[in-house]
């Protein structure tokens, strides 16, 4: 996986070439697949697209496929009714696929996808046509990724923890439950029938599943692959999530991925754990290096990684619900921006593998978003050679870290003023980021909970 043409006419020529056509086909055929969906991933982590006939699959490869640009803010308005990204008038974008991606879907072995990059149409101004489409998330980390390769000679490796809470036949704690299910070998297999398909799925897709568990709410599982190149991470836990979302209508079950359900304890977060690698060298280890193992660009990562986390938390954590697992979680959960050694309350644990595990991270984040702020902030650290300071309770802290935003409001005022932050995402997607946050932090603001209304609707009566 490269970062890819940079326009759309260099994407539909590879995508011409007579022998890759010719494997993809071979493919299809052996499989026996009739439809092949063309997707991609809006701002907000859903997954959208259109579905061909097979037989078109030549036609699909050298043209993409066309969609209406406000699909990307998910058909979203402004409180004035005004759509986001766009109007009506909007020209299309074009979502070209690519062919490394194509995976047959095993729970329907008639259909196969691909993921798509996006791109402006040719027949738009000449300064944009068939340029890369600045909203795209996805070809956005191929590129930042790919550039800053370049630059430093390291490639960003990254494993997600997803967490998901399951409702349903099955996930109900059992009868006199008093004590935590956290890794408990009885409510784990209670939800037996749920992983094994996850893995079976995650295996057929091209995820190394390599384990999981119950985690600490009743009914949430934690599954866990192998790690990779950023981008691919990001690409797996987009097909994670709709495995799940399959799995659970097979099973006749519910599933969320929501930051703080109702009811639960810890929330579901997505730790991401992050490692810079030179060849296959890992950046950001040395036995030698000092007590912690921690090389000079590990430390300068991590610095990096701390300085920017306030205003990166509205796009790693970047729901109204995240703030709630974040205030209201538990002592796993971070609340400020701190760094330890083994300690899973801090923002940043520092395991003892060569590897940051960022907790901030949330399981509604969009991975190409939350991938593209962590690799910038990382470079900044490095750049500008940022101490992170003493891990927590080490070196006589005299001042307390600083808190993480206690709303999506503050997150975004935040990310807005962070130049560092916004140039991860690109001044188009950044912008159209922050129009869509807003609008839903707006609409929040403007709902009426039921919270307000068991506190006040008898409250002088």
């Amino acid at each position: 996986m490269s970062d890819g043409p940079a326009l759309l006419g260099e994407h539909r020529k590879l995508n011409a070439d007579s022998a890759l056509v010719k494997e993809i086909e071979e493919r299809v055929r052996e499989s026996g697949v009739e439809y092949v969906h063309y997707q991609t991933v809006t701002i907000s982590g859903r997954v959208v697209g259109k579905t061909v006939p097979a037989r078109h699959l030549r036609r699909g490869l050298e043209e993409g496929v066309r969609m209406i640009r406000l699909v990307l803010a998910d058909m979203r308005t402004d409180r004035s009714g005004n759509p986001i990204g766009g109007g009506v008038n909007a020209t299309e974008f074009v979502a070209m696929p690519d062919p490394d991606t194509f995976a047959v879907l095993p729970w329907d072995p008639g259909s196969a996808r691909f993921l798509c990059r996006l791109y402006e149409p040719e027949q738009g101004p000449e300064e944009t046509a068939g340029r890369p489409l600045p909203a795209d998330a996805r070809g956005g980390l191929m590129r930042l990724h790919g550039a800053f390769t370049q630059r430093t000679g390291l490639e960003m490796r990254t494993g997600c923890e997803p967490e998901s809470t399951w409702t349903g036949p099955g996930a109900e704690a059992a009868e006199g439950h008093r004590v935590s299910p956290a890794f408990h070998a009885d409510s784990l297999d209670r939800l037996r029938p749920v992983y094994r398909r996850i893995v079976a799925y995650g295996q057929a897709m091209g995820l190394d599943m390599v384990e999981g568990g119950h985690e600490g709410d009743d009914g949430q599982l934690e599954m866990n692959w192998a790690h990779d190149r950023a981008e691919r991470t990001a690409d797996r836990l987009i097909d994670y999530r709709r495995i799940c979302r399959q799995v659970a209508r097979e099973l006749g079950m519910d599933v969320t991925l929501m930051p703080k359900p109702p009811g639960t304890g810890l929330g579901n977060g997505c730790h991401h754990n992050v490692s810079l690698w030179r060849g296959e060298e890992n950046a950001f280890t040395d036995p030698a290096a000092d007590r912690l193992h921690l090389t000079g660009t590990g430390r300068h990562a991590l610095g990096g990684l701390l300085r920017h986390a306030a205003a990166m938390a509205a796009v790693l954590c970047p729901t109204v619900n995240s703030y709630k697992r974040l205030l209201h979680g538990s002592d796993f959960t971070p609340s400020r921006i701190d760094w330890g050694r083994e300690t899973k309350s801090c923002a940043v644990r520092l395991p003892a593998n060569g590897r940051l595990e960022f907790r901030l991270p949330d399981a509604l984040a969009n991975p190409y978003l939350s991938h593209a702020v962590l690799l910038s902030a990382m470079e900044d650290g490095i750049r500008s050679r940022i101490d992170p300071g003493p891990p927590k309770g080490e070196g006589g802290n005299a001042v307390p870290f600083p808190a993480l935003p206690g709303d999506l409001g503050r997150a975004l005022e935040l990310f807005a003023a962070d130049p560092v932050v916004t140039a991860a995402l690109g001044t188009g997607l950044a912008d159209l980021f922050l129009e869509m946050k807003t609008a839903e932090w707006s609409r929040f603001r403007a709902a009426v909970t039921d919270w307000e209304s068991a506190e006040y609707r008898d409250a002088v009566c």
